[in-house]
């Protein structure tokens, strides 16, 4: 038996140190949480994607309380991408969410399982990964790729 070893690469900064258009991003990510419907869990999560032809497109929450019938800020990001602009890549996701009293996270939320998935499927489609900012209050993670935070992933086979 062979022990590996899996490395990620996240970078951790502040909001200043990101360039202008990073912090844009963020910024309209932490705007997308006031659209959030979250009624049951009162956890309003925010995203915003930068395409290839620098159109940014808000993503929020919505949930159901049929809770399979939810969608999360990610997903609802990418799939609006993909009907508004078929064969645009995405560039860049920035995500940020407010808690249970309506205040932004102190520290970053990274994405659901499901949502990890969506984004492979997404950088193997358009065959190169997405920059994905995660945002809290504390520090700001920074990675080239959901690789990063989803090393054994599923592919195609």
């Amino acid at each position: 038996m062979k022990d590996l070893e899996l490395k990620i690469q996240i970078k951790e900064c502040q909001m200043d140190e990101l360039t202008s258009d990073e912090q844009f991003l963020v910024q309209k990510a932490i705007e997308s949480t006031n659209n959030s419907y979250a009624p049951h869990s009162h956890f309003h999560v925010g995203s915003a994607l930068l395409l290839e032809n620098d159109v940014v497109l808000p993503g929020c929450n919505q949930e159901n309380a049929a809770f399979p019938a939810g969608l999360c800020a990610e997903r609802s990001a990418i799939f609006a991408a993909g009907a508004q602009y078929p064969g645009v890549p995405v560039k860049m996701l920035a995500i940020a969410a407010r808690d249970t009293n309506g205040e932004l996270t102190r520290e970053p939320i990274s994405p659901c399982g499901t949502c990890r998935q969506v984004m492979i499927e997404t950088e193997t489609r358009y065959e190169q990964p997405i920059r994905i900012l995660l945002y809290g209050q504390n520090r700001i993670y920074v990675m080239d790729g959901i690789r990063n935070l989803m090393p054994l992933s599923f592919t195609e086979f």
